[in-house]
């Protein structure tokens, strides 16, 4: 079974900067997406960013471009999400989900549906 496990999240002043980790295991091909999405309270989840793990393929949604920067070790089976110069918008619960890449476009990279697996949230705070 293919599980996902997310982690890193904390609280920050604005300006801050914290890495968020996902942990995979599972899986059986190495052509697969990797992608993280948030949710703030009372909104829907909002794409943040994909890794392309057939091709290293990098993609961001233009709210974090700029900040934040995805990036995988192969060796730990890990994706990180590099967060920096954080907003307070950034608050919401993030998560790491993933889907082998025959499955999503690059349109439909960006919603939730074709997701097969995801991670537990972990909680992003950005506060004075």
């Amino acid at each position: 079974d293919v599980q996902l496990q997310a982690s890193g999240g904390g609280s920050v002043q604005p300006g801050g900067s914290l890495r968020l980790s996902c942990v995979d295991s599972g899986f059986t091909v190495d052509y697969y997406v990797i992608t993280w999405f948030r949710q703030a309270p009372g909104k829907a989840r909002e794409w943040v960013s994909s890794f392309n793990r057939g091709d290293s393929s990098t993609y961001y949604a233009d709210s974090v471009k700029g900040r934040f920067t995805i990036s995988r070790d192969n060796a730990k089976n890990t994706c990180y999400l590099h967060m920096n110069s954080l907003k307070p918008e950034d608050t919401a619960v993030y998560y790491c989900a993933a889907v082998i890449s025959t499955y999503v476009t690059l349109s439909t990279m960006t919603t939730p549906d074709p997701y097969k697996y995801w991670s537990q949230g972990t909680q992003v705070t950005v506060s004075s």
